[in-house]
């Protein structure tokens, strides 16, 4: 997808060098539909340039810094030598993924989607993510969920969600607890079984995350959450963590959360 409006000042740029000339280089930017940059020689690398063929190339991709736009002139100046390694990298890995959103979106609306349809479902989803990439990111972890606040038919949402859920490689996290689950009563076997069960959410788990409670050692219970980011992780192990100690301690057992094992495992 490209924009049809103008970059910012500041903003860092993905382009293509289509020209070289003495005094610098012209870059057609990939993200702004029409739109073309030039970089003056002294804006393409740090210190003296004697041949600007010997830092760039016709053809290549770069990451430009955007420094001043002029409308009335139709005119974007651009310096290259201002972005940092990190920057470039990042850049292009942001640049890379809207790229693979671009298609993902040809893939739930159609190749033949028409640019009106396409535009309409874009321009909802970056209401409300910052990015397709984000928009499909989040469906693919929270399915239609993501899409509840997004402006488009249910068509549309379950096209994206399907599609997301089968070619978004999703980022998770694995963190790990324990708890102790004591019960002196005659039924105290069944107790712990209760609150084991609770731990793991009677079915209650949010979509995206994945809880399981396995046996260490009685009294001492192990919960391990696979869940998109940490703070999400994180509070879903110390909810279940919650939980059991709860069900145990209304019972009339004892129950507690601890992050590491009280001893390593054989």
């Amino acid at each position: 997808m490209k924009y049809s409006g103008w970059p910012e000042p500041g903003e860092l740029v993905v382009g293509e060098i289509d020209e070289i000339a003495d005094f610098g280089v012209f870059v057609d930017l990939d993200q702004y539909e029409g739109k073309r940059g030039l970089c003056h020689i002294s804006e393409v690398a740090s210190g003296w340039i004697k041949n600007v063929r010997d830092h760039v190339r016709e053809g290549q991709t770069v990451v430009a810094k955007v420094l001043e736009v002029d409308r009335s002139s139709n005119q974007i100046d651009l310096s290259i030598k201002d972005v940092n390694e990190h920057q470039r990298k990042e850049t292009i890995q942001d640049w890379k993924n809207e790229r693979k959103a671009d298609n993902w979106m040809l893939i739930a609306l159609g190749e033949d989607v028409d640019d009106d349809r396409y535009t309409a479902v874009a321009n909802a989803l970056l209401r409300e993510y910052d990015s397709l990439y984000d928009a499909f990111e989040a469906s693919a972890i929270r399915g239609l969920e993501a899409l509840e606040g997004v402006e488009v038919d249910d068509d549309a949402a379950a096209a994206i969600v399907d599609t997301a859920r089968e070619n978004v490689s999703v980022p998770y996290v694995d963190v790990t607890g324990y708890v102790d689950l004591e019960s002196t009563a005659a039924d105290g076997v069944d107790d712990v079984k209760a609150a084991l069960e609770a731990a793991e959410g009677n079915g209650q788990i949010p979509d995206g995350v994945e809880l399981e409670v396995g046996y260490v050692g009685s009294p001492e219970y192990r919960i391990k959450v696979r869940a998109p980011d940490y703070k999400t992780a994180e509070a879903q192990l110390e909810a279940a963590a919650e939980r059991a100690r709860e069900a145990i301690e209304s019972a009339g057992g004892v129950g507690s959360f601890h992050r590491e094992r009280h001893e390593d495992d054989e």
